[in-house]
């Protein structure tokens, strides 16, 4: 008696603060190769359309999300992953106690900055970071290069302060889904306290640290393996299965 296939697996992928979806195109370049379909949601900061987070096709449910995306992804739609993969991100954003202080004043100083009308310099030097050590010209293209509109200002605005308010997994992180947690060795986004508490709050992940990896994770080879990955924890078809 034939078996059916394994279902394929469907990704669902949200970027984090200053970017925006077309930063998942070699992700979904590489899903496709498998046979496997690719959502993004678009948070609007600059001139692409706001598209909330949504499964839009059946299959075995992954996620992956960048910084700020997990905080991003509706409860209830973060609640049907089956697979998280969480890239350079974090629960709690600013580091608790004394130590939280700079990075209140860091965000504090980002949203002077964006109301004072600098939203091109302010984004150059926050990319700049997030792209650190490697060269911000490897960055894909986003918010910046097409231009922040009064409503994407909001937006940027509205997730400085989203930042400041994490303090730990989202409403609706689903529990029993599998987790892979990719640490970025050299972030200078994320504060090693948080990257620590992230991994300390999901003690069944598995963990990835890069080191000499920036924030945006520019030269980390990572599409193969996370890939790969997914296909063990799900058993979704592809070229190995």
């Amino acid at each position: 008696m034939a078996m059916n296939p394994p279902p394929p697996i469907t990704l669902l992928a949200m970027h984090g603060w200053g970017g925006d979806h077309r930063a998942w195109s070699p992700w979904a370049q590489a899903a496709a190769g498998r046979g496997w379909p690719l959502n993004t949601g678009e948070r609007g900061y600059g001139r692409q359309a706001p598209l909330p987070a949504a499964w839009r096709i059946q299959g075995r449910r992954a996620l992956l999300v960048h910084s700020l995306g997990l905080h991003l992804v509706p409860p209830q739609v973060l609640a049907g992953a089956e697979a998280v993969v969480l890239l350079a991100s974090f629960g709690r954003f600013v580091p608790e106690g004394p130590q939280g202080r700079r990075g209140r004043q860091a965000l504090a100083g980002m949203a002077r900055r964006l109301r004072q009308g600098s939203v091109d310099a302010l984004l150059r030097d926050f990319l700049a970071e997030a792209a650190a050590p490697d060269p911000v010209e490897l960055l894909p293209a986003g918010p910046r290069e097409d231009g922040v509109p009064p409503a994407g200002l909001e937006r940027l605005l509205e997730d400085l302060d989203r930042l400041e308010r994490c303090n730990g997994l989202p409403e609706g992180f689903p529990n029993e889904a599998r987790v892979l947690v990719v640490e970025a060795g050299a972030d200078r986004i994320v504060a090693p306290e948080c990257r620590r508490q992230l991994v300390e709050a999901l003690p069944a992940a598995t963990h990835w640290p890069l080191e000499g990896a920036g924030h945006s994770l520019l030269r980390a080879d990572l599409l193969g393996p996370v890939l790969d990955w997914l296909q063990q924890a799900l058993g979704g078809t592809g070229p190995h299965g």
